[in-house]
C-alpha cells in the first residue's frame, strides 16, 4: 500500500454524502494518534467556560472517577463513529450520551461551543501546529465539518455552523468572551492532567507533565492560573511533535484500523461493555431493568456496579447453552 492511498480513496468521496466514511479514514488510518491528542485537548478547552468548568466540578466524575470518565467519553464517541447514527451500537451510544447531557442544564450556546472545538482542533492541530504527517485538504476538513454538523443535529442542538470558518469564529469569539478561571473548572483540569500524567510510566512522568503544561495556549494557562510554561519547553515540545510528524510521514501506511476502543488508557470494562450500560445515571435518567448500578455519594448519580457493563444472557429454554460472547 502506497504512503498517500488511503488520502487518494478520500478524495474519490463525497465530502458530505460520504462524511462518516470518509472521519473513519481519518481517525482510525491517516491520524488515530494525532486526532486523539487534538479532541482530549478540545475537551480540556471547555473546562475554562465557566458554565462548563463548574458543572464537570460539581458532578465530582472527573476529579472522583477521572478513568471511568475518561473511559466513557472515548468509548462513546468510538462507538458513534465506527457504527454510524444508525441503528445499533452507535444509534445506542447516541442515545445514552443525549440522556447523560439531558440530565443538565445545559445551554444551547455551550453545547454549540464544545461541538466547535470538535470541528476545529485535529484541524489546528495538524494544519496550523504542523504536528500532522500532512495536512488535511480543504475537501477532507469539509468531510469532518459535515460529520459533526451531522452529530450536532443528533444531538437536537440548534443553530449548528455551516461551514469550517463558521465554526472557527464560534469557538474563538466564545473563547474570548467566556475563558475564566472558576475552582470547579481548574479542579477538574488538575484531574485529566493527573490522568494523562498516570498513562506513561513512572520513570516519564517528571518530564510528561510539564511537557503537556507546554501545550496549553496562553488564555488556558491564565484560566486555570497555572505557572507560564518556560520557553525550554514550550521549544521542546513543539519541536518533538514537529519531529515526530516527520517520522510518520516516513512510515508506511496503517493497513488496519485503529479504534478508540483498543487504546490501552482504556482501562474500565476489560470484559468488555455495551454503550447503553456506560456512563451515569443521573436522578430521572432511565437505567436498563436488568442493571444493578451503585451511587456516587457525592452526586447521587448511579453508575453501573462492577461487573454490569455486559448484560447477563440467559439461554432460553429447551436452547442449547452457548458461550456468551462480550461486547467489545
Amino acid at each position: 500500500m502506497k504512503r498517500f492511498e488511503w488520502r487518494d480513496k478520500i478524495h474519490g468521496l463525497d465530502a458530505e454524502a460520504d462524511c462518516e466514511q470518509i472521519v473513519r479514514i481519518l481517525g482510525t488510518y491517516e491520524f488515530p494518534w494525532d486526532i486523539e491528542q487534538a479532541l482530549g485537548l478540545a475537551l480540556y478547552r471547555t473546562y475554562a467556560v465557566p458554565s462548563i468548568g463548574e458543572l464537570l466540578g460539581r458532578t465530582r466524575e472527573f476529579t472522583e472517577r477521572t478513568q471511568h470518565r475518561y473511559d466513557d467519553t472515548a468509548l462513546i464517541l468510538n462507538d458513534i463513529l465506527e457504527h454510524g447514527f444508525g441503528p445499533g451500537r452507535g444509534r445506542d451510544a447516541l442515545r445514552r450520551m443525549n440522556q447523560m447531557h439531558r440530565s443538565y442544564d445545559i445551554s444551547n450556546d455551550d453545547y454549540r461551543y464544545v461541538l466547535s472545538t470538535f470541528v476545529v482542533m485535529p484541524v489546528r492541530w495538524l494544519n496550523d501546529y504542523g504536528y500532522g504527517w500532512r495536512k488535511l485538504s480543504d475537501h477532507e476538513t469539509a468531510a469532518s465539518t459535515n460529520y459533526y454538523r451531522k452529530l450536532g443535529r443528533h444531538m437536537g442542538i440548534k443553530d449548528v455552523p455551516e461551514t469550517y470558518a463558521e465554526f472557527r469564529e464560534l469557538m474563538d469569539s466564545y473563547e474570548a468572551e467566556h475563558f475564566a478561571h472558576t475552582e470547579g473548572g481548574r479542579a477538574v483540569s488538575d484531574a485529566t492532567l493527573e490522568l494523562m500524567v498516570d498513562f506513561y510510566p513512572a520513570w516519564q512522568r517528571p518530564l510528561v507533565r510539564p511537557f503537556t503544561k507546554a501545550l496549553l495556549d496562553e488564555p488556558l494557562i491564565r484560566a486555570f492560573r497555572y505557572p507560564e510554561p518556560s520557553a525550554f519547553w514550550r521549544r521542546s515540545g513543539d519541536l518533538a511533535l514537529r519531529l515526530r510528524a516527520k517520522v510518520v510521514r516516513r512510515m508506511k501506511p496503517r493497513e488496519e484500523p485503529r479504534w478508540a476502543r483498543m487504546s490501552p488508557n482504556i482501562r474500565s470494562y476489560p470484559d468488555g461493555y455495551e454503550p447503553d450500560r456506560i456512563g451515569t445515571f443521573p436522578q430521572g435518567c432511565p437505567v436498563p431493568h436488568d442493571m444493578r448500578t451503585q451511587e456516587v455519594p457525592a452526586t447521587g448519580a448511579r453508575v453501573p456496579a462492577p461487573g454490569q457493563a455486559v448484560a447477563s444472557r440467559v439461554p432460553e429454554a429447551d436452547s442449547p447453552a452457548s458461550p456468551e460472547t462480550p461486547a467489545t
